[in-house]
């Protein structure tokens, strides 16, 4: 089946079925809306793309009788007393950060660039933000 694309948002709200059936095949879905366009995917398609092209580089340093995690270029970093306890904190710590940057992040010069991370964030539950964080998202 080719892809679906529609003009209007009310052309899209009459066939919603063919939106969502076309994202869950995998197809290419589109809805214009005034001047803009959006795409319509499948979340776990998403988020897995988004797993490969935004990998967390995370490092974990044991220091002090605990661990710490930190991920480069970003301001975030986890502390806990065991390596789980870290990888626990670290994922509380990117929920925290996704929340600030749909709030008021999302325009700062130093930040708006986080987009796909931010969106990998929303669409993974935690386990899967913690095999993400070790590298073991694929």
């Amino acid at each position: 089946m080719p892809a679906v694309h529609y003009e209007s948002y009310t052309q899209a709200r009459a066939h919603l079925k063919d939106i969502l059936d076309a994202a869950d095949e995998g197809r290419v879905a589109t809805v214009r809306r005034d001047s803009g366009r959006a795409a319509v995917v499948d979340v776990e398609r998403l988020r897995h793309y988004l797993s490969l092209v935004c990998p967390s580089k995370a490092e974990v340093v044991a220091e002090a009788g605990g661990w710490s995690v930190f991920l480069p270029g970003l301001p975030l970093a986890a502390d806990g007393a065991s390596f789980d306890d870290a990888m626990e904190e670290m994922v509380q710590v990117l929920r925290e950060y996704a929340e600030d940057w749909q709030d008021r992040l999302r325009t700062a010069p130093n930040h708006e660039g986080n987009w796909g991370l931010v969106q990998l964030i929303a669409l993974s539950d935690d386990a899967q933000l913690r095999a993400w964080l070790v590298g073991a998202a694929r």
